[in-house]
C-alpha cells in the first residue's frame, strides 16, 4: 500500500556539555532535546549555512560539542533520521525500549 512521498531533509545535531544529552537544533528555540522540534532544511546551501551558525554560537556559550548535519527523511509528518546510528541518537537504548526518548513517544 502506497504511504506517502518521503521527502529528504537535514538537521543539526550535537551533544550537550552540560550533562552530553542528545539534542538538536531549532532555529527559534535554540537546543532542543527531541528531534520533533529540530529544525529541517531541504536545501544544502542553507543547512550548511545554519550549521556555521549554530556551531559559532554553541562555541561562544558553550552550549554543545560535536555539532554536525544528519539526513532525516519526513513521510506523512512522520521525522526518521537516515542512518541507524542518528536513529538511535534521536531515540535512546536499542535494548531497552522502556527507556530514553522512544519510551516517552
Amino acid at each position: 500500500m502506497f504511504k506517502g512521498i518521503a521527502m529528504s531533509f537535514r538537521a543539526i545535531t550535537g551533544n550537550r556539555l552540560r550533562d552530553g544529552a542528545v539534542v538538536f537544533y531549532n532555529d527559534e528555540a535554540g537546543w532542543v532535546e527531541r528531534l520533533t522540534g529540530a529544525s529541517l532544511y531541504e536545501d544544502k546551501a542553507t543547512a550548511e549555512t545554519k550549521l556555521a551558525s549554530a556551531k559559532a554560537e554553541a562555541e561562544k556559550e558553550r552550549l554543545a560539542v560535536d555539532i554536525y548535519l544528519f539526513e532525516v527523511l519526513v513521510e506523512d509528518g512522520k521525522r526518521v533520521p537516515v542512518t541507524i546510528r542518528e536513529r538511535i541518537r534521536s531515540l535512546g537504548p536499542t535494548v531497552r525500549t522502556d527507556l530514553g526518548k522512544q519510551a516517552a513517544a
